[in-house]
């Protein structure tokens, strides 16, 4: 009598299905994590934004400043994070505010805080 030892055929068949059912369920979720983040970082840049206005502000006689910023051309010293880009808009008064939006490279995602509070669509 042989003595075989190994795995069948048919079990490393359901051994790689089980696997490929798990990696149907992850993926997607993975991908939604990456996109959540993007979305973090675009918020995070309008707060910090918001900071650079108004510190830009009390030293122009409340003047806010307009542009496009990138992480390769800061604006007004203000470097948003990698692959985010924001535009901000200095909308005349009285009294005068700003607006701006984020979009990022890798997010379909585009951020702004046209009222005061960021929204993302």
């Amino acid at each position: 009598m042989r003595n075989k030892k190994g795995f069948t055929l048919i079990e490393l068949l359901i051994v790689v299905v089980i696997i490929g059912i798990l990696a149907a369920i992850a993926i997607p979720k993975f991908a939604n994590t990456k996109d959540k983040a993007y979305v973090a970082a675009m918020k995070s840049d309008l707060r910090n934004l918001a900071t650079y206005e108004e510190q830009f502000a009390a030293d122009n006689n409340g003047a806010y400043f307009s542009g496009t910023a990138s992480n390769l051309a800061p604006l007004q010293g203000f470097t948003p994070s990698q692959n985010v880009t924001i535009v901000a808009i200095a909308l005349a008064g009285p009294p005068q505010t700003w607006t701006a939006t984020a979009t990022h490279t890798q997010s379909p995602k585009t951020c702004s805080n046209a009222t005061g509070t960021i929204v993302c669509a």
